[in-house]
């Protein structure tokens, strides 16, 4: 291709743009002093700002705050203490049992100082030195009881079995002390506020003072600690999640290099790159200055926005170098490709930032977040790469080494990989590519259904099985009865002082019953179980007593001891939470248990009493899932829906949008079924990868739909201008497609799972989309575009 047939080219694809761009342009560049000040000044504000935003999570933030479990929960959250955000921490001894002198007494001080850990519920803290650590026992003069620590305890070996027995008595082998009595547990509710400062618990301060002031305090050689909690999984993904700063660094090195090896020219490489990583401070200074944090999940968003700022960056840098083969100088062809480029930058960003919004419609404050960071970085991107960086690049102009490079590649005319792709807009190839994207359809659809919604592994799937939290929760799971995982079934009674009507207790005694025989259930706690042992209790422990009574006075009686003995009826009486032990919080194991107690519930809920779900950790992330698992289409409608709106309302073509949309649903439907495959479940930590990776891919098809588009105006047939399509801003497409799957496949090293897993889950979105805009846009337009658009289509 000579240089005067490419000049004719450029200049006729420029004459079938709009003229508002060059009035855009025109007040850009004759003041591109004054645009380069501001965006100094700017970036040392919003770089200041940046410094000072802070780690942000919260347990309200992680759970759907409107849905009806958790508005329940809400409701009653003071009359169900310890049954929300809690953490438990076990300290086991590795010689003998816990009951030695210096066992109990290192206990007690692990005790005291989670008293006093800024966050921590006092009055509802748990273990054998608690006060409200009780045992109880039938004698002939009627019922016994006391501290499991016995007031006059000394640590003298009689005192020591005193407390065994007590333990014994106590019901509490199991949870507060392990099966095997080599371990005892600690069980501390939290605050979702600090109640020394107001403010919202510090998780990562939280999580560090776990490890500095209890485990590495009191971890000994014959002394282990074990935490777990939502508090300590936050902690451990804030401590990972920071490290993300090195495969950050590490992406912009990859980056770096390889465009380098693209463009030749290091002075527009460095600029690139510079405007990207600007557009992530820009991004970062703007949250923190709108009171945002920056959560776990929302960590990964900054490279997503330098990854955007890359791929419109080559745009730019691939544009401004064709300019300079057409002859133009730095000025002059960095404002040409600002008007060439300017239209379809800003409707992929727009798309990218409409299609980030979109997340906000899922009622998860986390997740929300997430979609208004994103928005944000696009929002930037928007000045930083599409304005700032040409108006850079026009003082410096790209080398003459990048210009001669590019202009020698496009003499090629017999270049294979593009002769190879500029085939799928010919019938042939085209409908080898439309049947194998059929197949890859059917495929998707078809393995996407076994699709779970929430954790697919029991402990933190967050986190990785071998990490320390997950090792720890292995270790509860082992050596304790009582799980962690505690579904929490609410039964209102209408009226104060009749929780404990026969009709009502005899109905908790029915759902227990059912739930006991579940698959998947440990164990069940009521006021209907526990009534039984006292009624059998107060008729000398018979065991023919061991069941509900008729007489009301006697189901009265037993329920004012159970309401000395706390958590299983509240103050006023018309309220008792049954506490439901899990095996694990798996997807399958919480729908069961939520579809028995709905089913239970709407065969007996009255104007008397109602049995409301659900508290406890495991009944909320029951309605997480629930929340997901109806979201996770909606958000698919959402995006893809507003996508196509401003595609259609850009291009004012139906085909156009098809050809740009189609090859992202194609890589939605095989991500899904990527995901069944590697065994992730649809989580508040994965929902959002399929609308970020759309927001990216849309890009592509944009970038190249434009470009082929003014070819085809200028009168090329569809061959010879996806040809020079490819050319340009295809090789492009396909350089960023690859250079971003590079770097963000370093993130498969991440200590933290979901990172991992994102990682792999953007690689091939990154790639699909790419192959996408390069393979079935084309093989769609081939037979999409009317005749008259594609002159000699052959």
């Amino acid at each position: 291709m000579s240089n005067m047939s490419d000049s004719k080219t450029v200049k006729a694809t420029l004459h079938a743009i709009d003229s508002s761009e060059a009035v855009v342009e025109n007040i850009l560049f004759n003041n591109r002093l004054v645009v380069v000040l501001f965006a100094l000044i700017i970036t040392l504000f919003v770089g200041y700002q940046a410094l000072q935003l802070r780690p942000d999570a919260s347990f309200e933030k992680m759970i759907p705050a409107s849905h009806e479990y958790v508005q329940n929960f809400f409701t009653y959250r003071d009359d169900l203490k310890g049954l929300g955000n809690a953490v438990r921490i076990s300290v086991e001894t590795t010689d003998g049992d816990i009951f030695s002198a210096e066992f109990m007494d290192h206990l007690r001080q692990v005790h005291d100082e989670v008293f006093y850990l800024n966050g921590v519920d006092r009055s509802a803290l748990m273990s054998v030195w608690a006060a409200g650590a009780r045992w109880s026992e039938v004698t002939e003069e009627g019922f016994s009881g006391g501290p499991i620590v016995p007031d006059d305890y000394d640590g003298t070996p009689a005192s020591l079995e005193r407390l065994r027995q007590n333990l014994l008595k106590s019901g509490k082998v199991g949870s507060l002390a392990a099966n095997n009595f080599k371990s005892a547990l600690i069980y501390a509710p939290l605050y979702d506020k600090d109640p020394q400062t107001g403010e919202a618990l510090d998780y990562q301060k939280f999580s560090e003072d776990l490890e500095t002031l209890v485990r590495e305090k009191y971890q000994t050689e014959n002394v282990k600690i074990h935490i777990t909690g939502f508090a300590k999984v936050v902690g451990d993904l804030i401590d990972g999640a920071s490290q993300i700063i090195l495969f950050f660094a590490g992406a912009c090195l990859i980056t770096l290099i390889l465009l380098y090896l693209y463009s030749r020219c290091i002075t527009s490489t460095l600029i690139a790159l510079f405007c990207s990583v600007v557009a992530v401070i820009w991004q970062l200074g703007l949250l923190h200055t709108m009171g945002f944090g920056l959560d776990p999940y929302s960590m990964l968003v900054p490279f997503l926005v330098f990854a955007i700022g890359v791929s419109h960056g080559v745009q730019i840098i691939n544009g401004i170098s064709h300019m300079s083969i057409a002859g133009y100088n730095k000025l002059e062809a960095a404002k040409r490709t600002f008007r060439m480029l300017y239209i379809p930058g800003i409707i992929a960003l727009i798309s990218d930032g409409v299609g980030f919004s979109t997340l906000m419609v899922i009622d998860i404050a986390v997740i929300q977040d997430l979609a208004v960071a994103a928005s944000v970085g696009v929002a930037v991107v928007i000045f930083t790469n599409l304005i700032l960086l040409p108006i850079l690049i026009s003082y410096v102009g790209v080398s003459k080494k990048a210009v001669k490079s590019l202009q020698h590649e496009e003499n090629d005319e017999e270049h294979p990989i593009w002769h190879f792709l500029a085939n799928f807009s010919r019938p042939k190839m085209a409908s080898i590519a439309l049947i194998t994207a059929v197949i890859g359809y059917g495929f998707g659809f078809y393995n996407s259904q076994e699709l779970k919604v929430g954790d697919l592994d029991p402990g933190a799937p967050e986190l990785r099985a071998d990490s320390r939290y997950n090792l720890d929760n292995a270790f509860m799971g082992a050596n304790y009865s009582a799980s962690s995982d505690v579904f929490v079934v609410m039964i209102k009674s209408a009226a104060r002082e009749t929780c404990a009507l026969y009709e009502t207790v005899e109905l908790m005694d029915r759902l227990q019953w059912k739930l006991q025989n579940l698959q998947g259930v440990q164990s069940t706690q009521s006021l209907s179980s526990i009534t039984k042992l006292l009624i059998s209790g107060m008729n000398e422990g018979s065991l023919k007593w061991m069941a509900l009574s008729r007489n009301q006075a006697i189901m009265d009686a037993a329920s004012i001891r159970v309401q000395e003995m706390g958590g299983l009826i509240n103050g006023d009486c018309d309220l008792a939470p049954m506490l439901i032990f899990l095996d694990d919080h798996k997807a399958e194991t919480l729908q069961r248990v939520v579809t028995e107690v709905e089913q239970f519930a709407n065969d007996h809920n009255s104007d008397q009493y109602q049995f409301l779900m659900a508290a406890g950790n495991a009944g909320i992330e029951a309605a997480t899932n629930e929340v997901i698992g109806s979201a996770q289409y909606e958000i698919l409608i959402w995006v893809y829906g507003a996508v196509s709106f401003l595609c259609l309302l850009s291009f004012r073509s139906v085909t156009a949008t098809i050809c740009i949309i189609l090859p992202l649903t194609l890589t939605s439907v095989l991500c899904q079924a990527l995901m069944t495959y590697l065994g992730i479940g649809i989580k508040v930590a994965t929902l959002p990868v399929i609308a970020l990776g759309v927001g990216i891919g849309v890009d592509y098809g944009i970038y190249i739909f434009s470009r082929l588009d003014g070819y085809l105006k200028a009168g090329d047939n569809l061959h010879d201008a996806y040809f020079k399509t490819l050319q340009s801003t295809g090789k492009a497409v396909a350089f960023t497609g690859a250079t971003l799957a590079i770097g963000v496949t370093t993130w498969a090293f991440s200590p933290i799972k979901f990172q991992a897993d994102m990682g792999i889950l953007l690689t091939f979105m990154f790639v699909w989309n790419m192959l996408g805009a390069l393979i079935l846009l084309p093989a769609l337009a081939c037979f999409l575009h009317k005749p008259k658009q594609i002159k000699g289509r052959t």
